[in-house]
């Protein structure tokens, strides 16, 4: 069955029942339905799927990520004689007239990176403070604890790289040519060379400028 389209701009696209707090959206980003999205960045070009729950993250440009994706879980402070929120949510419970702000702010900074062209599977989990590399595949299901490099494929729990995109060589390359920067008009010139074989696509781009890239 194919999917509904909509047609993206400039404006961020937010789909009902989502809710952002101190969360900055680039253009051409689209939000799905019922996300939870706080205290991130969703660059250009990205979108999420339905019912994910996004905190403390920094997600880079065109990253795709699936439905029910979970990046950025709070941790609790288990090293305390309670687990139980009670301990830093003091007002809820009528304890204290203020609330533990240090926990919070040791939280918060505890920024979960994703970087660009990467793919998120359904239901996946990317715990706080790892980072996805650029080109990077995280499978259906897995739980991401430690950094993933770029271009690599994990999959499991805890996640393990399974392969690698590309050759190494390959990768380089890719990483050097950071067509993600590229202007929309650039890459609506070239769109034709994103359909074809990556060893031309390096051929032809790899070691070129900022400043040439709007030539043919």
């Amino acid at each position: 069955m194919k999917m509904k389209e909509v047609l993206l701009s400039r404006e961020p696209t937010i789909h009902a029942h989502a809710q952002l707090t101190s969360t900055r959206l680039g253009e051409f980003t689209e939000i799905g339905l019922y996300n939870f999205i706080e205290n991130s960045v969703v660059d250009d070009y990205s979108y999420s799927g339905q019912f994910c729950f996004i905190q403390n993250a920094r997600i880079g440009k065109f990253s795709n990520i699936a439905a029910m994706v979970r990046i950025g879980p709070t941790d609790h402070p288990y090293e305390r004689p309670s687990l139980h929120h009670f301990t830093y949510r003091q007002k809820m419970y009528g304890f204290s007239d203020h609330d533990d702000e240090l926990f919070f702010e040791q939280r918060e900074s505890q920024i979960a990176t994703i970087g660009h062209d990467t793919w998120i599977g359904h239901g996946a989990i990317i715990q706080p403070g790892v980072t996805v590399g650029d080109g990077a595949i995280v499978g259906s299901g897995a739980i991401v604890t430690k950094d993933v490099p770029p271009y690599a494929i994990v999959v499991g729990v805890p996640s393990q790289i399974i392969k690698y995109r590309f050759p190494a060589e390959t990768i380089a390359a890719l990483q050097r040519i950071q067509w993600w920067d590229w202007s929309y008009e650039t890459i609506k010139e070239r769109m034709k060379d994103f359909h074809c074989d990556i060893g031309q696509f390096i051929e032809k781009y790899d070691g070129r400028g900022e400043s040439d890239e709007t030539s043919a």
